[in-house]
């Protein structure tokens, strides 16, 4: 499930700034991160995000103010983030973390094209 190989670039410092929504992590090949609270949530790995399939998506809306409740580790691969909105079951793996972090931009923009595709606004950020 993890996808890990030895190359693979590993967090060596997770920090959540509640205040301002971002997760800030730190990998060992020097790569460093704030990723939001929203884009966490809305790339949960979860199936009730991911589906069971391609093409069984669920796009995620109004989670512009959801905050992470808890960090809990899942063995030597993975963190678990509960969120203010109850979604706890995506297992968030060092690859999937790196990922998110590699690709942010690209992934944001996609997901408000979907959202916009999809005639949704995003509610403006105090």
């Amino acid at each position: 499930m993890s996808g890990l190989t030895p190359n693979s670039p590993r967090p060596i410092d997770i920090k959540l700034h509640q205040s301002s929504r971002l997760l800030e992590i730190k990998f060992d090949n020097g790569t460093e991160c704030m990723l939001s609270c929203e884009f966490l949530r809305v790339y949960s790995p979860s199936a009730e995000v991911r589906g069971h399939g391609v093409g069984q998506e669920v796009l995620q809306v109004g989670k512009e103010d959801v905050n992470i409740t808890a960090i809990q580790p899942v063995g030597n691969y993975a963190v678990k983030l509960v969120f203010s909105d109850d979604h706890d079951t995506g297992l968030y793996s060092w690859d999937y973390l790196y990922e998110l972090a590699r690709d942010y931009e690209a992934l944001w923009l996609e997901y408000l094209g979907k959202l916009s595709a999809a005639g949704i606004k995003r509610k403006a950020q105090v």
